[in-house]
């Protein structure tokens, strides 16, 4: 076959193709590679037509030797690109995506506008692979090449904001190269836009500083792009709040921290951030009640602060708070989800924080729930803070060995560690060991006197040790003393002052104030309470006991604070005022229905009610629950006797002589 056969044979291929009789060109093309088998355009009509023919093999075979043959001509490879478009392809896009930055460099000199239709070809496979990086590369490219051509800068505008659109998801699993791109890709977009200060400006800085806060590493960019913010933006308080949020989690408090909550407040008082802000202010200036509070108010308005939870769950353990700091612990928790970067250190904290807790409330479940806590500390078995910690949770489990164990380990590898010294008093302590506890908890004071805790093991430690030591003034009393001083709201260590004023001083007045401290502190401790009462009673004060008792009576929940409603049901029963005495009773009664003698105290009350019956029904339960209430069964007695039942009564009567021969009351009856 001639050249001019050849030339001839191409035509009809080239006329076949464009007629769609795809076999008839692929017989031209064969007949010229069997006299040219390296002819270029033959190869690149038999990728064509295998393509339409559904042969992709071929067409992929016949594409790949026309590249061989001239690697920088672009047929081949817009055939191929073609043909690994098609559906139903395979997975080709890691082959697509080398044609593609073929076509770039073949057409990158002469078509440009064909060079930007594949540019963007090519974004759009790396963004559905989510290939960030090589998304932000080849944009960046793209405008290159426009700002030389001399684009607007309204359509670089456009630009930057679809570079922006198309890596707002690569910030979940960000690498450094991609997370600067876009934050350039931030830049230029603010540098580019048209009005200054305008709505879309405004949103589109939201957004910067949004994506700003993502990066633990650009506190430095952070903070300018805010204060530019509200430099163009005055009134605007989200740059101010995300400032907040950023120094809150940062865990530093700093003049300039406190200088943005507070100019935060000022411009919305209702700002989650400002409040939570002004929460840990006051915790750091030891107002804990206050910083509970704000605290509380702040993370019910805002949900992006996981730290303030930690804040929250510090100042509840300072008011001795310990379950519902439990609850903050594991609200932060939660928010700190995997832990990565600084959140990777609050977690370690708060879970520290949370055995603490659940370590105070010093029951066998608390104990258990506290040693899982431990074990997620990262670290943790190295550090002896932390296993002081499992040895007081174990402890509290009752595993005195493991307790034992971990305390003599302790004192061995860090003899000046107060928490390990204190590990042994309390051991000694529960084992009623008090001389040995006693040398432990002086030595824990001697390492870290700050600490209420230890003055109030070692007051208790006196006070069951011997009377002497008890009564001792520089024994007992000093160290309650010194646990009040150092931790204002310690309630237990303002209970055992009470007990020292009462039982030793003989002090009624001053022991009374300490029980009311001590209540006031704590309402769930009915020890303090009572004895707050009863000796507001026995100081003539009903006043003030009256007072302790309402305001208990009113918070109650039903089915709890008995011993409230029972003293209450007393005071009004003795003072004959028998339908409240009635009603505090059987409050009193929800709360724990086998009290035999609430039981006999609610039979006098219908009694002095005139309600027979009911009174009956009373004393007859308080005698079934105890037989030994000889009065119970005397008054169910009397009571047959008043409502004309003689020979139940008689019967009744005959029954508590045989117990009690000479029963005056029922000899009467």
């Amino acid at each position: 076959m001639s050249n001019k056969e050849v030339k001839a044979a191409l035509k009809s291929a080239r006329d076949a193709i464009r007629n769609k009789e795809y076999k008839e060109a692929l017989k031209h093309c064969k007949a010229v590679l069997k006299q040219e088998k390296n002819n270029y355009n033959a190869w690149v009509f038999i990728g064509l037509a295998a393509a339409e023919l559904e042969q992709p093999d071929q067409a992929k075979g016949a594409y790949k030797k026309a590249i061989e043959l001239e690697p920088n001509q672009l047929l081949a490879w817009q055939g191929l690109a073609n043909l690994y478009e098609k559906p139903n392809q395979g997975d080709v896009k890691g082959d697509l995506a080398d044609v593609y930055q073929k076509l770039l460099e073949l057409y990158e000199s002469g078509d440009k506008q064909k060079w930007c239709d594949v540019c963007n070809k090519l974004v759009e496979l790396y963004h559905q692979e989510k290939k960030y990086l090589e998304v932000a590369e080849t944009w960046q490219k793209l405008i290159r090449m426009k700002q030389e051509e001399g684009a607007e800068k309204t359509e670089l505008h456009q630009l930057w904001k679809k570079m922006i659109q198309l890596l707002k998801d690569s910030t979940r699993n960000q690498d450094n190269k991609t997370g600067q791109l876009l934050l350039t890709a931030f830049e230029h977009a603010l540098d580019s836009a048209d009005t200054v200060p305008g709505e879309d400006h405004q949103s589109l800085y939201k957004d910067f500083i949004q994506c700003l806060s993502k990066f633990p590493h650009e506190v430095a960019r952070l903070e300018k792009a805010c204060h530019d913010m509200m430099a163009l933006y005055p009134t605007m308080t989200y740059p101010l709040e995300v400032l907040c949020l950023h120094f809150v989690q940062s865990g530093t408090l700093s003049e300039k921290a406190l200088h943005c909550f507070s100019r935060l407040l000022e411009m919305d008082a209702n700002s989650g951030p400002g409040i939570i802000g002004f929460g840990i202010k006051c915790l750091k200036e030891n107002k804990y009640k206050e910083a509970v509070k704000s605290l509380t108010e702040g993370l019910q308005k805002t949900n992006q602060c996981p730290a303030a939870w930690h804040y929250l769950a510090e100042a509840q353990m300072k008011i001795h708070e310990h379950r519902n700091a439990v609850l903050s612990c594991n609200q932060a928790l939660e928010a700190f989800g995997t832990p990565e970067g600084p959140n990777f250190q609050w977690k370690n904290h708060t879970l520290q924080l949370k055995a603490e807790a659940l370590i105070k409330i010093a029951d066998a479940d608390a104990a258990e729930e506290a040693i899982k806590a431990l074990e997620q500390i990262v670290d943790g078995s190295s550090d002896p803070v932390v296993l002081a910690l499992r040895g007081r949770a174990s402890l509290n489990k009752g595993l005195m060995d493991q307790a034992s164990k971990i305390s003599q380990e302790l004192l061995l590898s860090h003899p000046h560690l107060a928490e390990a010294h204190a590990l042994e008093g309390l051991i000694h302590y529960s084992q009623k060991n008090y001389e040995q506890a006693e040398k432990s908890f002086l030595n824990a004071v001697d390492k870290k006197a700050g600490i209420a805790e230890y003055h109030q093991y070692l007051g208790l430690t006196y006070w069951f040790m011997s009377d002497e030591t008890k009564k001792d003034k520089g024994k007992a009393l000093t160290q309650f003393l010194k646990a009040a001083k150092l931790d204002s709201y310690l309630g237990s260590a303002f209970c055992y002052l009470g007990n020292y004023y009462r039982d030793i001083a003989g002090d009624k007045s001053r022991a009374r104030g300490c029980y009311k401290k001590a209540f006031e502190l704590d309402e769930t401790d009915e020890e303090s309470g009572t004895a707050a009462v009863n000796l507001s009673v026995e100081l003539g004060d009903m006043d003030t006991a009256l007072s302790i008792l309402n305001d208990v009576t009113e918070k109650a929940r039903p089915g709890t604070a008995k011993w409230a409603w029972l003293h209450r049901g007393l005071y009004y029963l003795r003072t004959g005022q028998p339908s409240q005495a009635v009603a505090d009773l059987q409050a009193a009664l929800r709360a724990d229905p086998k009290d035999s003698n609430c039981w006999e105290s609610l039979g006098e009350a219908y009694f002095n009610r005139g309600s027979y019956s009911t009174a009956l029904k009373s004393f007859r339960k308080a005698s079934e629950l105890n037989p030994g209430l000889v009065y119970s069964i005397y008054r169910a007695a009397a009571l047959e006797q008043i409502l004309g039942k003689y020979e139940n009564a008689i019967a009744t009567y005959q029954q508590i002589l045989k117990k009690t021969e000479n029963y005056v009351p029922a000899l009467k009856g």
